[in-house]
Parts: structure tokens; C-alpha cells; sequence
């Protein structure tokens, strides 16, 4: 693939979005590769996702957003721009189950994934050799209730420390505060091992279980400070019947996250995502 230029536009909806942004392109001799566009009609607004080469555009990380303003201020829109320098560096946050760690990993060596992971940290040092093995940074924060403070603050400076642009929960089995979720607004990635907003919290296969459901989902979110409430990236199902145990949903369901938040992680990576109103638009 050339390198590319990735511009997301959200705004109000109105005529003639599309073709001034195309022209636009066009007069600074823009080739487009991929368009996408979507209009909710329920609360008026439009989204934009358009993908171009990078080679022979004749304008610059310096110098396109003062000839970009005029029509962003015209139709009032909310965009970001994603030149392609680098890959996104995505740090890992794990607990003790270390299944969608594995499989990140794996994709990521595979070249599945276009990210560099930098680190994993996790609470407990499980992980450890996973990470090693894939040539990755492993830190042990310890939380306890008494040290959550403390320790996410140890969390930050190591976020900081390794260039994270985002991270992802691979069933990391902490809260995070508000004030942390705060900073990364839209850049914090989890695995629910449930279908939601059904079966929220810590127990869903159980839940599940309990009710003889006939299927059973996973769902990757972004996070919010509403523990399981965050906008919705990615979300698969598989059936269950009543012959199913609660070991046998939880083996199931592992599958299932593995997927899930891998399909989110590419989709976040290669800039897919526009969020409003706590929903999603995904240009898959």
C-alpha cells in the first residue's frame, strides 16, 4: 500500500459536504483511494472517512490545516487528520487470563495488526512470558485497594513513558478512575466477555448461564467512567444450547474475544472510528 493520508469528518448535515471536500482534494491534486460517507437522519449529523495518497498531495502536515479551515469552518466540523508517518503505538494492559494477549501478539507478529506495542503491563506478572517471547516491554503494577492511586500513577508515567497513542484492555480486570479515562477519551479499548449492554460486569457467562440464553456474545468498547456503558466498536455472537456448561460458555466465549477485539484494535489503527451521542459509526 502507498503511503496514505486519513482525514475523519463529523458535522452537521446539510448539501454539498462531499463535493467540496472532494474538490478540495482535488485542486491540491489529491488522489483518493477510499470514500465513505454516512448521514444520520435522526439527529442531523454527517460522517466521513476519506482515505488518499499520500504521494504527489500537494499539501503538508504544516500546511493543510490553514487551507483546510475555510471549509471546516463553513460546515462546522469536528475532523482530525492521519498522515501515516508512523504505525499507532498501542500499549497492553492484561490481568491473569492471557488469551487475547496471546492472540494480539500473534497477529501482530503475523502482520495482521499495523501498531507497535511497546509494552504490556499487567497487576500480575502471568503475562510475563508471552510478552518477552514477543520482544515486548513487561511491567508488573501491582493494585491492591489500599495502592489503586498509586499505582495508576505508576501506570501513566509508564503510558507516557512508551509513546502510547492508545491501549487496549486485554481483560484487564481493573477499574480505572474517572480521571484517567478522562485523559484518553476515545483511545482506551476493552473486551467485555458479554453481548451488551446485556450481562454487564464481572460475571456474564455466569449470567448467562442462569438465564438459558441461546447465544452468548463478546463486545469490544471504547471506555467510559460507566463501568461497560462505552460506545460500541465490534461485536460477534455464537450459539449455546442447554446441554452447554457454564465451562463450556466461558471456552466459547474465548473465541469470541479473541476476534472481537482484534477486529476492534485494526479498526481503531487505521482510523474506521467516529463517535457521537455514545454511538459508533465504523467505515469497515
Amino acid at each position: 500500500m502507498p503511503p496514505t493520508v486519513r482525514l475523519l469528518i463529523a458535522c452537521p448535515d446539510t448539501r454539498g459536504i462531499i463535493a467540496a471536500v472532494t474538490r478540495f482534494i482535488a485542486e491540491h491534486d489529491g488522489n483518493i483511494l477510499d470514500l465513505d460517507q454516512h448521514s444520520d437522519l435522526e439527529h442531523g449529523e454527517f460522517f466521513m472517512r476519506v482515505e488518499l495518497d499520500r504521494r504527489g498531495f500537494g499539501l503538508s502536515p504544516q500546511t493543510f490545516a490553514a487551507a483546510w479551515e475555510p471549509i471546516a469552518t463553513r460546515f462546522r466540523m469536528q475532523w482530525s487528520l492521519a498522515w501515516g508517518e508512523r504505525r499507532k503505538r498501542m500499549a497492553i494492559l492484561v490481568s491473569r487470563q492471557t488469551h487475547c494477549l496471546s492472540d494480539l501478539c500473534w497477529r501482530w507478529q503475523s502482520g495482521e495488526l499495523d501498531v507497535e506495542i511497546p509494552i504490556v503491563v499487567s497487576n500480575h506478572a502471568d503475562a510475563g512470558s508471552i510478552a518477552r517471547q514477543s520482544g515486548i516491554r513487561f511491567e508488573v503494577c501491582p493494585v491492591t485497594p489500599a495502592t489503586r492511586p498509586e499505582a495508576e500513577r505508576a501506570l501513566e508515567q509508564l503510558l507516557g513513558e512508551c509513546g502510547a497513542d492508545f491501549v487496549v484492555l486485554a481483560r484487564y480486570m481493573q477499574l480505572l478512575s474517572p480521571e484517567l479515562v478522562a485523559r484518553w477519551p476515545h483511545r482506551l479499548i476493552n473486551i467485555h466477555h458479554g453481548f451488551l449492554p446485556a450481562f454487564k460486569g464481572g460475571a456474564p457467562y455466569r449470567q448467562a448461564y442462569d438465564r438459558g440464553v441461546k447465544m452468548i456474545g463478546a463486545t469490544s468498547h471504547y471506555v467510559t467512567e460507566i463501568l461497560d456503558d462505552g460506545p460500541i466498536i465490534s461485536q460477534d455472537t455464537t450459539p449455546t444450547s442447554h446441554r452447554d456448561t457454564v465451562d463450556d460458555l466461558v471456552r466459547k466465549g474465548r473465541d469470541l474475544e479473541r476476534v472481537v477485539l482484534a477486529r476492534a484494535v485494526r479498526l481503531h489503527a487505521e482510523d474506521r472510528i467516529l463517535v457521537s451521542n455514545n454511538k459508533t459509526v465504523v467505515f469497515d
